[in-house]
């Protein structure tokens, strides 16, 4: 487990963001949620260290990831625009779609086929959340594979 230095406690998403879309994708939330608050590396880069307590919101076209620390009463907003995730978000649940909608009956190779290319719009998205924070924000891979997730539930609003 990690020092609570770098160490996201707690994440919340805003409920306003958020569009009950599918149980697949309920299921998705709450499945990066859980892994999340498990096991994450987290460091602001200039400012002060965690235990984090994180609040996920969109604000127009921007993410708003309202970072505090209780125990130190400081707080401070890290904002990026979602515009550049767009296509990789809406390829991204296309891609679910197809996936689930081949567990229902489709041959295992072809899940296999539709997973594998989940999987990839997945990793790119990640990769690209990090890259657009890294001037911000530290963070390992899989911290960022279930930010992006988070990020995708937020996205659907609207």
């Amino acid at each position: 487990m990690s020092d609570d230095s770098r160490r996201i406690v707690e994440i919340t998403l805003d409920e306003k963001s958020i569009v009950r879309w599918s149980p697949e994708v309920e299921h998705e939330r709450n499945v990066a949620i859980f892994d999340l608050l498990e096991q994450n590396d987290f460091r602001l880069k200039e400012g002060f260290s965690g235990p984090y307590r994180v609040h996920l919101s969109l604000r127009e076209s921007t993410l708003v990831m309202r970072v505090r620390n209780d125990q130190a009463g400081e707080e401070t907003e890290v904002t990026l625009p979602v515009r550049p995730l767009r296509r990789v978000i809406k390829d991204y649940f296309m891609i679910c779609d197809s996936y689930y909608k081949a567990i229902r009956g489709a041959t295992p190779r072809q899940i296999e086929t539709i997973d594998m290319a989940r999987r990839g719009l997945h990793n790119e998205g990640s990769e690209m959340l990090m890259d657009m924070l890294r001037e911000r924000v530290e963070m390992d891979l899989d911290t960022a594979r279930r930010l992006f997730t988070l990020v995708c539930v937020l996205h659907l609003r609207g």
